[in-house]
């Protein structure tokens, strides 16, 4: 439980109290809710699932393939004229035929064939990457999403706390209002004060709901307490602390940027598939042919094939070309892209370093605001008890010190997302890593979920 809010007014927070006999549910519990539930996490496992199939699919236009085909007919003929000789005719004859074919295929050189079946190995490594990127993606968006719900509650607790204030300081009005101590518009301020807390309290508290439905539309319907951060924190640097080692890592390892490399070797390949349409195919092709009449004067046959088919492509009407050029402008779309890409990874893991020492910073900072904050409410307190401060002077000190309060709760979730960021941005983020950060959360203070 946090200290200063009620040190400074004697609150209780009885939501937390009577929420502390429940089960809560920590970092750790959250991500493996969503990593059952997300549905972006299982859209992008089975796009995966799907592009693996390209590989077989690739590898069956160089296996052969075998077809059987057959038919039957039944024939009614019904003929009259003359023969040669002179001598007419006239003939009725009713009669089945029957036919089965059998063919077997092998392309035997085909060269747009052998480098689809090259480039589905890059089309496979690129959804297996983008697929990686996805189960990072569902950590740092859990992990967002629970802070976020611990940032909105600090929220409507620190609302809670200045609009207690300002009852009291409402009624400390009236009473010297009443006395002949104060003018009517202290108290029409301290009305006001009140009033418009009461109203930031309502706003506060509907962000809360919006953060726990944001969380809910990652994991599910979770409807139990979850664990506040503790107040231990320890704030380290990054390790190790070089912004250019952690650059050089994300290059390497990013998998955002190995996808878009394997989708920039792939339209590369393309390029090539697409040129061999000037190029000759050759198909080896066996087969036998089976017929069978019951007409009176028909045969039957017995055949059986085999034998090469080439074709050489003359002229397609300017097809291929396009297609090529389509390919090229398609690879050069991949490679920027692929720059694109670099340069957002790199951006992120400055950011994020950078965001990690900053929030140190501030996180210290914070805590000497907070100080000095409190110290500027006792001297305008006891100002306003000599008559050297006005009410309103009260009420702002006030509102110094409970933003304070919360621009220090927050800076320390800064730290940890900033933390998780520099992680996803070199591919290194994993549960462990969010265990260590589960860790400084305490099972004793809790955010219970919304009553509806």
């Amino acid at each position: 439980m946090r200290k200063v809010l009620p040190a400074l007014l004697g609150l209780s927070l009885c939501n937390v109290c009577l929420c502390s006999v429940a089960k809560a549910e920590d970092l750790l519990q959250i991500y493996d809710m969503a990593v059952v539930s997300d549905p972006t996490l299982r859209e992008s496992e089975q796009t995966l699932f799907a592009t693996r199939e390209s590989k077989p699919q690739a590898r069956s236009l160089l296996l052969p393939t075998l077809s059987v085909s057959g038919g039957a007919q039944y024939q009614d003929v019904d003929s009259s004229g003359h023969s040669t000789n002179g001598f007419a005719f006239d003939r009725q004859d009713d009669y089945g035929t029957q036919n089965v074919t059998a063919v077997i295929q092998q392309s035997v050189y085909s060269r747009a064939n052998w480098l689809g079946l090259k480039q589905s190995d890059n089309i496979i490594a690129q959804a297996e990457a983008e697929f990686r990127n996805s189960q990072i993606d569902l950590m740092v968006r859990t992990t967002e999403a629970y802070f976020d719900v611990l940032r909105a509650s600090d929220a409507v607790t620190v609302q809670e706390a200045f609009l207690r204030a300002n009852e009291r300081q409402l009624e400390q009005s009236k009473q010297r209002f009443e006395v002949g101590l104060v003018a009517i518009t202290d108290v029409n301020e301290s009305q006001a004060a009140y009033d418009s807390a009461r109203a930031e309290l309502i706003t506060a508290k509907n962000s809360l709901n919006n953060a726990w439905e944001a969380l809910r539309t990652i994991v599910g319907q979770v409807n139990v307490p979850l664990a506040r951060l503790g107040d231990k924190l320890p704030l380290a640097p990054p390790e190790p602390n070089s912004l250019e080692t952690w650059a050089e890592t994300a290059i390497r390892s990013n998998y955002g940027i190995i996808a878009a490399s394997e989708a920039a070797n792939s339209a590369k390949q393309e390029i090539a598939i697409q040129r061999s349409g000037h190029l000759p195919t050759v198909d080896l092709e066996a087969g036998y042919d089976l017929t069978r009449s019951d007409a009176k004067y028909d045969t039957d046959s017995d055949t059986a094939y085999v034998g090469l088919t080439v074709n050489v492509p003359i002229f397609q009407g300017g097809a291929v070309t396009s297609r090529t050029r389509q390919a090229g402008y398609q690879f050069r779309a991949a490679q920027d892209r692929l720059d694109q890409t670099r340069r957002t990874v790199n951006q992120q893991v400055r950011d994020s370093f950078r965001g990690i020492l900053s929030s140190i910073e501030d996180v210290k900072a914070r805590q000497a605001a907070i100080v000095s904050a409190r110290s500027a409410l006792e001297s305008t307190q006891a100002g306003l008890e000599v008559g050297t401060r006005t009410q309103v002077d009260v009420l702002n000190a006030q509102r110094n010190l409970f933003q304070a309060e919360y621009d220090y709760l927050s800076a320390r979730y800064n730290y940890i997302i900033n933390g998780i960021k520099l992680h996803q941005a070199t591919s290194t983020l994993s549960r462990d890593v969010l265990a260590k950060g589960n860790a400084w959360l305490n099972p004793g203070d809790l955010v219970p979920p919304p009553a509806y």
